[in-house]
């Protein structure tokens, strides 16, 4: 069960990181360059790296307070 907790968060950071940085990426070229693209790289790797810190750091802090 606490593995399935882990797998969950991660997947709710990650989308909703990845969305974000899409629509982020996608107004930042449209504003600077005036090209309607979104950066799918950065935000995949963005979106792959908060899915996996966040959860780690959430579960390291709820550690420190138990203990």
């Amino acid at each position: 069960m606490h593995r399935h907790g882990w797998i969950m968060e991660f997947l709710v950071i990650f989308f909703i990181t990845l969305v974000v940085a899409v629509i982020v990426t996608l107004l930042w070229n449209l504003i600077a360059h005036g090209m309607v693209t979104a950066d799918w790289a950065t935000s995949f790797r963005l979106a792959l790296i908060f899915g996996i810190v966040l959860p780690l750091a959430n579960r390291l802090g709820r550690k420190k307070t138990i203990s």
